[in-house]
C-alpha cells in the first residue's frame, strides 16, 4: 500500500490507496474518484506502517479493496459507511478526539 501524511492547521492528514491505484480514476453514477499522484502519492509501506498512520491521523481518505478491508478489519473504518465506486472501495475516517 501507499501512503501520504501531511500536518495540516487542522491536524494530520493520511491518503492510503492499494498499490496501482494511482493515477486511475473510479466512476460509479454521479461519483467519481481520482486517485492523483499529488494526493495519494507517498510511500510504498506494509499493513503495520499503514494501521500506524490511520491510529494518528485527524482525518484519512482511504482507497482500493486492500487498504479499506484493513481500515475495517483494524476498527477505523464501519464498513456500512464504505463506498464502492466501480470496482474499488473508498472510505473516509475524521478522528473527533
Amino acid at each position: 500500500m501507499i501512503v501520504n501524511e501531511r500536518e495540516t492547521e487542522e491536524g494530520l492528514l493520511v491518503a492510503v490507496c492499494d498499490d496501482g491505484l494511482i493515477g486511475e480514476t473510479f466512476e460509479e453514477g454521479e461519483v467519481s474518484l481520482t486517485v492523483s499522484e499529488e494526493f495519494y502519492g507517498g510511500e510504498r509501506v506494509d499493513e503495520a506502517t499503514v494501521v500506524d498512520s490511520l491510529a494518528r491521523a485527524t482525518v484519512a481518505n482511504i482507497v482500493g479493496r486492500d487498504a479499506v478491508e484493513l481500515a475495517i478489519d483494524e476498527g477505523f473504518v464501519d464498513e456500512r459507511n464504505v463506498l464502492e465506486v466501480e470496482s474499488t472501495l473508498h472510505a473516509q475516517l475524521l478522528s473527533l478526539g
